[in-house]
């Protein structure tokens, strides 16, 4: 954490320094000495809570995974006491169609009885009514009681033996049907049971996991503050002198760096000069015909140089579904613009979002323009040579800080048919890095 205090600070002093309309930021805070021995004790007293807090911590998650594996127990449990609950239910089912059954065969051999008697009646038989069949207590008296009557024969038989079957089903099934209905009971009840000790146990976790979560949060925050106040305390003092060291370093670097670049574009910018005017003389002191042969040979020849010093801040390219044709060179307001190439001056004076412009048109047939200048040193129909000082930087029109806006037509259209210019100065010599 104290490296990245450091690297903020020295992010400001470079963003400081890269950027010419930038303000340098504050220093940090340098704490007294005796604010830095409280620290000292601050930082005991820190590492005594930040132990104490760790301890109470581990003790709230352990209790909260003891917790967890209770309720997943009682979860376990309670699906137990579904699956005995639906078999249970299963097979009272069951019986129920048993009994069902039992007592429609019941229903049919009674039938067959009445049938019976009513057609022994209707014989004439000893026997008048079917009441002495039907008082039987069972099937033993009923055989007893038609065989003295001499009634029951061996047509008469089977039924009285489908009449005992049928009862001894039904107590059967009504038993059975008894014994289920107990069971689902005793399922419904333990699954009842089940179901409450995993609600409360469910409940009793969450308020533990809610109670654990809302300490863990309040020491992991109270840990932090204790780390993050030892960390600054310790920390402002180097924080500060450190960032002594990198503004001082970076400063020197962003003059020095700036220096050299003003000397080689001011150098090249001379040298461009020189050799246009050389190029000039040369082509005048020769006839009419030799005087047009060096004047090809001078376009042909033609001298290229930066347009102005300075760091890149912008490239050629679409932003945002519209094109930045040119390349942008950020510089103090007042650095000098050079003309790129030799040739005449076609415009000068406010433009459209560039505040105030130049547009040269070369030797080449190229348009190069120059937009956002704080001053303009030409005049329209002027002949310029590659070198000469056109303009000064400056921060008009639609531009966030003083810099070059700088653009190249090679079709000789003003305002159209822009191409990227880094690489169309480099292939003529020219580099522009950052690009």
């Amino acid at each position: 954490m104290r490296s990245t205090l450091v690297g903020l600070l020295t992010g400001a002093v470079l963003l400081g320094a890269a950027g010419p309309a930038l303000a340098v930021p504050a220093p940090p805070p340098n704490p007294t000495d005796g604010q830095i021995a409280d620290a000292a004790a601050a930082q005991e007293a820190a590492a005594a809570e930040v132990g104490r807090l760790a301890a109470e911590v581990a003790a709230a998650e352990t209790e909260l995974e003891r917790l967890a594996v209770q309720a997943e127990a009682a979860g376990t449990a309670y699906l137990a006491a579904e699956e005995a609950l639906g078999l249970a239910q299963a097979a009272a089912d069951q019986a129920a169609a048993d009994l069902e059954a039992a007592t429609a065969a019941v229903d049919a051999a009674l039938g067959r009885i009445a049938g019976f008697a009513r057609d022994s009646y209707v014989n004439g038989t000893t026997l008048t009514t079917a009441a002495a069949l039907l008082d039987s207590a069972g099937p033993g008296e009923l055989v007893q009681r038609a065989a003295m009557l001499e009634y029951v024969g061996d047509v008469q038989v089977d039924v009285l033996d489908e009449l005992e079957v049928a009862r001894v089903q039904q107590a059967n099934a009504e038993s059975a049907a008894r014994v289920t209905r107990d069971e689902r009971a005793a399922a419904e009840d333990a699954a009842a049971a089940a179901k409450d000790a995993a609600d409360a146990q469910v409940a009793q976790q969450q308020g533990a996991v809610e109670a654990a979560t809302a300490r863990k949060a309040d020491l992991d925050g109270q840990l932090q503050a204790a780390q993050i106040q030892l960390l600054e305390l310790q920390g402002a003092r180097d924080a500060y002198q450190e960032w002594q060291r990198q503004k001082a370093a970076e400063e020197a670097a962003a003059a020095a760096a700036a220096a050299r670049a003003a000397e080689e574009a001011a150098a090249a910018a001379a040298a461009a000069r020189a050799a246009a005017t050389a190029a000039a003389s040369s082509g005048s002191s020769s006839g009419s015909s030799s005087g047009s042969s060096a004047g090809a040979a001078a376009v042909s020849g033609a001298n290229y140089v930066k347009p102005t010093s300075g760091r890149t801040s912008s490239c050629y390219g679409f932003r945002w579904g519209a094109l930045h044709g040119g390349v942008d060179i950020a510089a103090p307001i007042g650095t000098p613009i050079y003309a790129a190439t030799s040739g005449t001056v076609v415009r000068t004076g406010p433009a459209s979002g560039f505040g105030l412009a130049v547009y040269i048109r070369g030797t080449d047939g190229a348009v190069t323009v120059y937009g956002h200048v704080n001053a303009e040193y030409v005049r329209t129909g002027e002949r310029v040579v590659a070198g000469e000082v056109i303009a000064e930087v400056g921060n008009r029109g639609q531009s966030t800080g003083p810099h070059l806006h700088f653009e190249v037509h090679p079709s000789g259209a003003m305002h159209g048919g822009q191409v990227d210019p880094v690489p169309w100065l480099r292939a003529r010599g020219v580099s522009i890095s950052g690009c």
